[in-house]
């Protein structure tokens, strides 16, 4: 299986999402420590990102490069990303798509009313701006890390 990494570079990230036509107009000031790749550093396959608001997060940019879909590269990089949620005391992460909703069903998220998010969540530009208000918007609960 591919290798997870932590801090992608941000031209490569800019790259895979505008190239699966996700919004990126707020990647430049985006905190890409919470942001992971998997697949060789110099040339990821996917990329996923987590905005961090205390308990809750904002799981955004999920992408896997056309040639590695299907092969679990997604499932994968939310893992990963959940797990370092969970390692920060994230407890709640929620996300917006228009095209993946049963893919996150799968991994157990459910969809919410929008008007549900917490107030942290709202504010980003993802929430109020980029994404249309007919996106589904869904959380998963994490459990606390095992101590």
């Amino acid at each position: 299986m591919s290798t997870v990494f932590q801090s992608p570079d941000l031209a490569q990230v800019r790259q895979l999402v505008r190239e699966a036509g996700l919004p990126t107009e707020d990647l430049a000031d985006t905190d890409l420590s919470h942001f992971l790749g998997f697949g060789s550093r110099e040339k990821p396959s996917g990329v996923v990102g987590l905005e961090l608001f205390g308990e809750d997060a904002l799981l955004r940019s999920l992408v896997v490069d056309p040639s590695e879909r299907g092969t679990g590269g997604g499932r994968l990089l939310v893992a990963a990303a959940e797990e370092h949620a969970r390692s920060l005391g994230v407890r709640s992460v929620y996300l917006l798509t228009t095209t993946a909703e049963r893919f996150f069903e799968r991994l157990g998220f459910r969809r919410v009313d929008r008007d549900s998010a917490p107030a942290a969540i709202r504010a980003t530009r993802e929430f109020a701006n980029l994404c249309p208000a007919s996106a589904a918007f869904m959380i998963k609960r994490l459990d606390p890390p095992v101590q």
